[in-house]
């Protein structure tokens, strides 16, 4: 089978789970012909993302969140005016979308989560099965945890899914955990899809919290907490690209420019990870072990949802700050995490194969 991926380039949680599946899917025998990427302005594609695709990039300009003055929190009116005002330059992104397809004339077109990739399936009707993978897909599930008391966040979130997933055939749910069986006919849940280096990781535990940064004006409130409480040692990763690799503003606090395979040595090395309440980084510390304090941002209701979901799968605990001290004593008491996810994630393969190989017989096609 012949595939074009279309990726949503906000964070790096879709690009990694580009990497992975690429890699999966090569093993079996098929092949990525194009992977296409939503960039934007505040954003740089990380040199990892280069450097561990095969098939060639385009980047295209795609729709945004845009955060506060601080980069901490999600500014809903500025993402959306902003984002209607470059509406031109989404068009011509369509266009790019639709030369590629048209060119590589693909079996399928697998949509990460990116908002102009249902667009493009809605208006341009390419020939491909159109699928999407991603964990927001689980909101079709009757069993999804959706967080309480932000109804209208809840709908925009629900609405931006939605067209990320317009005229879908297969929604591919990523999950912390199994769910039972759903009543929607596309919705087919999966395990996580993490990179091969993870599983030749043998994880320890160091003397040092790690945390990943997605805002890097949550660096402020580290260095505070850091300066108050030199007892706790911190190793940061952030993508601030006027500093220096390592910076380190106090003893006990380092900051790492984004580096993927450091990332993940310093998580099978820590003692517990501190994240926003995303989905990859997450799911790469359950593989390891490794016990998680989340921190949704502040505007983002996905992440709020995530933060519940992954604490009824055992990950760890949410907040509303990155309070390394609540957390250190957290991991005083906490029990270490049990091997139920790691089987849970070594299913994906077999998983993919059985649906490739379903959507590829003559019942369904």
């Amino acid at each position: 089978m012949k595939f074009v991926f279309i990726v949503q380039g906000e964070g790096r949680g879709h690009m990694t789970q580009a990497i992975a599946l690429a890699s999966i899917l090569e093993q079996q025998g098929h092949e990525v012909k194009h992977i296409l990427i939503g960039k934007s302005n505040r954003r740089q594609l990380p040199e990892f993302v280069r450097k561990n695709l095969k098939a060639p990039i385009i980047q295209f300009e795609s729709p945004n969140f845009h955060t506060d003055k601080k980069g901490k929190s999600i500014n809903l009116f500025k993402t959306i005016t902003k984002n209607i005002l470059r509406s031109n330059k989404y068009i011509h992104s369509l266009r790019i979308l639709d030369r590629v397809i048209k060119v590589d004339q693909p079996d399928i077109i697998l949509n990460f989560y990116d908002v102009l990739a249902g667009i493009y399936n809605l208006f341009f009707r390419p020939k491909a099965a159109f699928w999407t993978i991603g964990h927001q897909y689980l909101i079709y599930h009757s069993s999804f945890p959706f967080a309480p008391n932000s109804f209208i966040q809840k709908k925009l979130f629900q609405f931006n899914t939605s067209i990320t997933a317009l005229g879908a055939d297969k929604l591919l749910a990523l999950s912390f955990r199994d769910y039972p069986k759903s009543t929607h006919k596309k919705l087919i849940v999966i395990p996580p899809v993490l990179r091969s280096e993870i599983h030749r990781l043998t994880p320890k535990e160091g003397d040092y919290i790690l945390s990943y940064i997605v805002n890097s004006g949550y660096a402020e409130e580290i260095v505070l907490f850091a300066q108050e409480n030199p007892e706790i040692k911190i190793e940061a990763f952030w993508d601030r690209r006027e500093c220096e690799k390592i910076y380190k503003p106090q003893p006990n606090i380092t900051f790492h420019q984004i580096d993927d395979r450091k990332f993940l040595e310093k998580m099978a090395n820590c003692k517990g990870l501190v994240c926003t309440a995303g989905f990859e980084s997450v799911c790469e510390a359950m593989y390891l072990g490794k016990q998680v304090m989340m921190i949704p941002v502040t505007g983002q209701y996905e992440q709020a949802c995530n933060a519940i979901d992954a604490q009824n799968a055992h990950a760890g605990l949410a907040h509303h700050s990155f309070d390394f001290k609540l957390f250190s004593d957290y991991l005083d008491r906490a029990k270490k995490n049990d091997l139920a996810f790691r089987k849970w994630q070594l299913q994906l393969p077999k998983m993919l194969e059985k649906i490739i190989a379903e959507s590829n017989s003559p019942s369904t096609l």
